[in-house]
């Protein structure tokens, strides 16, 4: 009876270290005001304190040489960054948000993920959080309370509000791809059944999200991920993909008029695009030209309104239009470009550019030779595939928003999957020959 009982107790000891980020998630699920750090940021901080405070009880070294280097790229063109502004307080304040998403969350989710059951455990926590937001979206859609999108207040925001449009269709693709990466992976079968039922399921709240840069990245994503998981395995799950798009669009109603001149509207980004695209595009040129003025360490941190209006025409708007979801009618200032390359460009020129984009680099290429070594050995490639699909979903969306925004610290914990994978998988053990005790002691407790 004891040997019976052990594998649970197991589980639990070994799900115990990530509960600091899985409360992390959790606060995220919570209704927001506007301004200010939210729950979410400053529980990540606290998070961060406690992974200091036990690396320094253990007196263990806390990241590998590898780790370090890659996870720190990024602090040398920051710093150069923050030292360039011209308001020392915005410099201050853009330096500790970029190094609390890029470095420090990160670094904490890689120290506290031990094993693959607290990696699993982690990525559950992104499915039940899009759930929760997804519920509260499509009700949203339903009953006509979400945020304005062309006159009605249709469009999904969850408890993010129409300050954060883009916070639930966030929430929601992170936790679609980390749903497919689990069904396509090798665990129990009521695992991958589950996982295959909430990606389905957060279909709907993505669609009704009005967020073209969300499906593009996720669309992108998924087929990513379904080539690498297989051929056969890729046709059975496109097919059942698209029957749920059939019941989705026709049955249920998602399908309005509304949903569908967004889908068109993706392709008509070059021939007679709506304001919203003009005034990204408009931003992306001035990005662009502050860039070329300050090629090498850019205009400082937080410095791209002070010199957006130098280099932008006249087709930008003087903002975008917020209301619905309980949110008085109001213009909402354009801020940033939009794009989180060209942000740090203009921003943190060439130097930042090149440690930040050299960061997720060698974290793609460590994830991406890992999965390969993965594919065919050890209890199953499902963590890679959920590692591996976060950072594509990030670096594709990047190309179309940036960050900023309550939400934000969901692309931290993502990044944190991501570096365990790329990172630390293999320091720990987690990669075996093929037919070793450890395996099937995993591939038990899985089932």
């Amino acid at each position: 009876m004891s040997h019976a009982l052990t594998p649970f107790p197991r589980r639990v000891a070994a799900s115990a270290p990530v509960l600091p980020a899985v409360a992390v998630l959790a606060l995220l699920a919570l209704p927001l005001t506007p301004g200010g750090a939210g729950p979410a940021d400053v529980v990540s901080g606290l998070m961060v304190v406690y992974c200091v405070i036990r690396l320094l009880r253990e007196r263990r070294r806390p990241l590998s040489r590898t780790a370090a280097v890659v996870l720190g790229l990024p602090v040398v063109g920051l710093a150069l960054a923050a030292m360039g502004t011209s308001s020392p307080q915005a410099g201050l304040a853009g330096l500790g948000r970029y190094l609390q998403i890029f470095v420090l969350v990160p670094a904490a989710v890689l120290l506290l993920v031990r094993d693959r059951t607290g990696f699993r455990v982690l990525a559950w926590s992104f499915v039940g959080l899009a759930l929760c937001q997804g519920a509260v979206g499509v009700h949203q859609y339903l009953t006509r309370t979400g945020a304005s999108y062309q006159g009605e207040d249709i469009r999904a925001v969850g408890t993010f509000g129409p300050q954060d449009v883009m916070g639930m269709a966030t929430v929601v693709s992170l936790g679609l791809v980390c749903a497919v990466g689990i069904a396509l992976g090798r665990t129990s079968a009521r695992q991958r059944a589950v996982a295959a039922g909430c990606a389905l399921a957060l279909l709907a709240p993505l669609a009704v999200s009005f967020s073209r840069g969300a499906w593009i990245a996720t669309a992108l994503t998924c087929t990513v991920q379904l080539v690498t998981a297989g051929l056969r395995r890729a046709l059975k799950v496109a097919a059942a993909a698209a029957a749920a798009g059939v019941i989705l669009m026709g049955g249920f109603g998602v399908g309005t008029a509304l949903l569908q001149q967004r889908v068109n509207s993706i392709a008509q980004v070059t021939h007679a695009p709506d304001q919203s695209v003009v005034d990204r595009y408009t931003l992306w040129a001035s990005a662009t030209g502050i860039w070329r003025q300050h090629p090498l360490t850019g205009v400082g941190l937080k410095g791209f309104p002070q010199y957006r209006d130098g280099h932008a025409t006249l087709a930008l708007s003087s903002g975008a239009e917020i209301a619905g979801a309980g949110a008085a009618y109001r213009r909402q200032p354009l801020l940033s470009p939009h794009n989180m390359y060209l942000l740090v460009l203009s921003e943190q020129g060439l130097v930042g550019l090149l440690g930040l984009a050299g960061s997720w680099l060698a974290l793609l290429v460590c994830g991406l030779r890992r999965l390969l070594h993965d594919r065919d050995r050890g209890p199953g490639p499902d963590c890679a595939l959920v590692a591996c699909g976060l950072l594509v979903w990030l670096l594709t969306d990047f190309v179309y928003g940036d960050i900023g925004g309550p939400s934000t610290v969901l692309t931290a914990m993502g990044l944190g999957l991501v570096a365990w994978w790329a990172l630390a998988a293999e320091e720990r053990g987690d990669v075996l020959p093929k037919g070793g005790m450890r395996e099937r002691a995993e591939e038990a407790v899985a089932r």
